[in-house]
């Protein structure tokens, strides 16, 4: 307790540079994808004629194959033992898809853009995550996260703010709007490559490196660990994919062309809390932080499911934001304190492995649920997944225990 007080108490230093990289890096890709994603459920709606239920299994699917593919980029960062290289193929595959979404005709190609985007997503995740846990020394880890975090939100909502400026400019034509997001997505790629330098790992005090590939891996990792891991795939199950954020406020009567104010509103909130909410965690038991985070999505859940008015949607999503940012980069955090030094990039591949399949369940039955019962079951589904989350993480209290200490 003695150490933990001194510690806390201590001038804070300021966070690596290449902490600051990678977060610019997170926030002109996100300028990119949002710009796309807060017009892509609109466009596959109205200009392709997709089904709601289509569209739930195209974004289940799409993040469902960013988690797999985490899961082997990450044991491959830790095999290979150098994760910036797989991050940049990543954030490569990424930017070479955005010509695809303003060029296709078909439902198909949408298809193929967003696996090719979100693989891309799934390779770059887990290193880039593991990357920042070795950069940053441990007792920052909560600030890096954070900060991270807060970055990726500002390119969150500036990509929905271009893209209701130029639906403006261009007069609703979303095609060309979509194409503005080309430039932001080389652009991160640019800032990869020449600003962020990767720190040498050398192997940790006698331990055998054999393929984290083997899932015999996984029992080297401690209960602890698993217990998050558990914890976030139930949580995710409550949380589907955003597309329905934008969907519920056109159906209660938004205009198409501020239908993308939904995710600058939520992700206004988001980057506000981030990084604040990351200096939190680094001084206070996380399950505080998580169960006001949990608390919140029910909140947004309820509200969003009882909405009949725009108003009340942007509500809904700002307190979507605001669960985020409470949540997000905590639980990277709690991976990367639990996980071996060497297993880290593993670690977080199986994590968002499991939250990717739980995306994918997610947003197949919010898609169903909304289709055969309405938006409402849909959301309140949510909040009961959530309630269920909650409850978990009260029983099993001693998920981050203050005697617990981080790995270096």
């Amino acid at each position: 307790m003695t150490s933990n007080t001194k510690r806390h108490s201590s001038p804070r230093r300021p966070l690596p540079m290449g902490i600051w990289a990678l977060g610019f890096v997170s926030l002109f890709m996100d300028i990119s994808s949002e710009l796309i994603h807060s017009l892509l459920p609109v466009f596959m709606a109205t200009t392709l004629g997709a089904s709601m239920i289509a569209i739930g299994f195209i974004e289940g699917v799409a993040e469902a194959a960013a988690a797999f593919a985490k899961v082997f980029a990450g044991a491959a960062s830790d095999l290979i033992r150098k994760r910036k290289s797989l991050a940049v193929l990543g954030y490569g595959l990424a930017a070479i898809t955005k010509p695809i979404f303003p060029l296709a005709n078909t439902i198909g190609w949408v298809v193929t853009a967003r696996l090719i985007d979100r693989i891309g997503k799934g390779i770059r995740g887990a290193p880039r995550d593991a990357l920042v846990a070795d950069i940053a020394p441990a007792d920052m880890r909560g600030a890096a996260y954070g900060l991270r975090q807060t970055l990726d939100s500002i390119g969150a909502f500036v990509g929905p703010v271009l893209a209701v400026a130029f639906m403006l400019c261009f007069g609703d034509d979303i095609r060309k709007v979509l194409w503005v997001a080309v430039i932001p997505a080389f652009l991160a790629v640019g800032i990869l490559i020449v600003g962020v330098q990767e720190p040498e790992r050398p192997p940790i005090g006698g331990e055998t490196v054999k393929s984290p590939l083997w899932f015999r891996w996984a029992k080297q990792l401690p209960r602890l660990y698993w217990l998050i891991v558990g914890l976030y795939t139930v949580f995710t199950l409550a949380r589907f994919s955003e597309a329905f954020l934008i969907l519920r406020a056109q159906s209660v009567g938004l205009s198409i062309g501020y239908v993308p104010l939904i995710m600058i509103v939520m992700n206004i909130v988001y980057a506000a809390v981030a990084y604040p909410a990351g200096l939190l965690t680094d001084r206070i038991q996380s399950r505080i932080i998580l169960i006001a985070g949990l608390s919140v999505l029910i909140l947004s859940d309820v509200i969003l499911g009882s909405a009949s008015t725009p108003l009340a949607v942007f509500a809904g999503a700002a307190l979507w934001g605001l669960h985020m940012g409470l949540t997000q980069g905590l639980f990277s955090k709690l991976v990367a304190d639990h996980a071996p030094v060497s297993l880290r990039g593993t670690a977080f591949g199986i994590f968002n492995l499991a939250g990717g399949a739980a995306t994918l369940s997610a947003s197949a039955l919010a898609g169903i649920l909304w289709s055969l019962l309405g938006a409402s079951a849909t959301f309140f589904t949510g909040a009961a997944f959530t309630f269920a989350a909650m409850t978990g993480l009260i029983i099993y209290g001693f998920l981050y225990p203050a005697d617990k200490k981080p790995a270096p």
